[in-house]
């Protein structure tokens, strides 16, 4: 627990942008409450691949919210079939089963549909608020935690100022 904490608090001190950090998480949330295995996942690991985003805080979030998911797939399966069955969907659902890419994609799958509504509607506010909480952090907890006498002390160490030549060697 103490390690997944030191990793948070590591990731909101990066020098990663808080929009970076927060759709990271965003991604994370959509394949961990999705079924890993569907077409939608891929498109999103290509994103997270393709776009900017900081891939510690996807794993960290992917591996947090697939533990949410486990609890949750009980309301997803009831959404998913509420939306499934929805009588003025009907034709809408067999139009789309009909046709050969929607049927490889599962939507069909009650776990999988209720998920993916879940993940779609929570995607912006989830954004918005991680990204209001990093900053907030940011601009009240890390310039405290800065000005203590522990942190003056380490920084002013020579493994500090060795650790800040070396850390730019890999970006």
């Amino acid at each position: 627990m103490i390690r997944i904490v030191a990793k948070v608090l590591k990731i909101f001190n990066s020098e990663s942008g808080p929009r970076q950090i927060s759709l990271a998480l965003c991604f994370s949330m959509f394949v961990g409450f999705t079924p890993f295995v569907s077409i939608h996942n891929l498109v999103i690991l290509f994103c997270v691949l393709i776009l900017r985003v900081n891939l510690s805080t996807f794993i960290l979030g992917l591996a947090a919210f697939s533990g949410i998911a486990y609890f949750l797939d009980p309301l997803f399966h009831s959404l998913g079939m509420a939306i499934l069955t929805a009588d003025f969907l009907q034709a809408f659902w067999t139009v789309l089963y009909n046709a050969i890419f929607w049927r490889l994609a599962y939507f069909n799958n009650s776990i999988l549909m209720g998920s993916f509504i879940v993940s779609l509607l929570l995607f912006f506010p989830v954004y918005f608020l991680m990204n209001w909480a990093i900053q907030q952090y940011r601009q009240q907890f890390m310039g405290r935690v800065r000005k203590t006498r522990i942190m003056q002390a380490l920084t002013a160490s020579k493994f500090y100022s060795i650790y800040q030549s070396v850390s730019g060697w890999w970006r």
